[in-house]
């Protein structure tokens, strides 16, 4: 099965567009080693995969060529134990301290406007 069509049955990507982009773009990784969306995996192979900020290491279960529910498709793949920690502390570090400015909301008033330009004025 190819690479690219297993990441979208697996639910990691919308699209398969969107895998083949990814792979292409080195965010996929099969068995460390950088390979094209048309690569053929079987089962027991390890993939790690960056979507966004989460970065997952799995191994391939089972081959399905059609996309299926999430709880079905959570069977095609065995997240490693150390990639499971490592998505948990870093959603732990995520809720405690978040972005800057996660808490602005819409424009700024017209006291925080002056504010802006004083500073950036100089």
């Amino acid at each position: 099965m190819r690479l690219d069509k297993w990441l979208w049955a697996a639910r990691f990507f919308k699209t398969r567009s969107l895998a083949n982009a990814a792979v292409d773009g080195g965010k996929v990784k099969l068995d460390g080693q950088q390979v094209k969306p048309a690569r053929d995996i079987k089962v027991g192979d390890e993939l790690e995969i960056i979507t966004g900020e989460q970065r997952w290491t799995v191994v391939v279960r089972g081959l399905n060529e059609q996309r299926r529910p999430a709880p079905e498709a959570r069977l095609l793949y065995e997240e490693t134990a150390a990639s499971l920690a490592s998505r948990t502390e870093q959603a732990e570090l995520r809720k405690l301290a978040p972005p800057p400015g996660a808490d602005l909301r819409g424009r700024p008033t017209k006291r925080a406007g002056r504010m802006i330009r004083r500073f950036s004025d100089g």
